[in-house]
């Protein structure tokens, strides 16, 4: 009996024991668990940031893109109205009657002799009888050229360019010009 109380005393020390081990390891367990679950949610949080941040700069991009294209769209439709214009007006400007036309000419004619006193002058075939009996100019001759006139220094050093197109372009790239700085600006 003695050592069957002792076996017993011992075997219950061991049981103790065991049970505190076991409520020990339980315990570590939760708690490593428990910090698991801390680090989990941690890293959760920081790529749910993450995502957030990256889906906000996509979004901005996005948005971005979407107002650069529209500008591009506004743009080549405003340059496509202003092509149109050109055409249009050059196409009016060469029809005028030929009274409208003389009048037109007659003043380029007194602008450009600001600058050239006695020029020599281009005119297109079959025009030359607009500006028939004007002083003042070198000469008067027809070419094959666009509607408008051409004046020249009698050396040849100075030439003014007032061909319907030549004025139409130079007003067109400075309104192409305006309309993009107001677009991009």
């Amino acid at each position: 009996m003695a050592l069957d109380k002792v076996a017993n005393d011992i075997l219950e020390g061991a049981r103790q024991e065991a049970a505190k081990r076991i409520q020990d390891a339980e315990k570590e367990r939760s708690k490593i668990l428990q910090e698991s679950d801390q680090r989990i949610d941690k890293l959760q949080k920081a790529e749910d940031k993450e995502l957030q941040e990256t889906l906000n700069r996509m979004r901005r991009q996005e948005l971005s893109s979407a107002e650069l294209e529209s500008k591009k769209v506004i743009l080549n439709a405003r340059k496509e109205i202003l092509n149109q214009t050109f055409a249009e007006t050059l196409n009016e400007l060469s029809a005028l009657d030929p009274k409208q036309k003389s009048a037109l000419y007659k003043k380029m004619l007194a602008d450009g002799k600001k600058i050239i006193h006695h020029p020599k002058v281009l005119i297109p075939k079959g025009e030359a009888d607009l500006l028939a009996g004007l002083r003042g100019c070198a000469s008067l001759t027809e070419i094959d050229m666009d509607p408008g006139l051409i004046l020249e220094s009698e050396d040849g050093a100075v030439r003014l360019d007032y061909r319907f197109k030549s004025i139409l372009e130079g007003i067109w790239d400075r309104e192409l010009k305006n309309v993009s700085n107001i677009l991009f600006e």
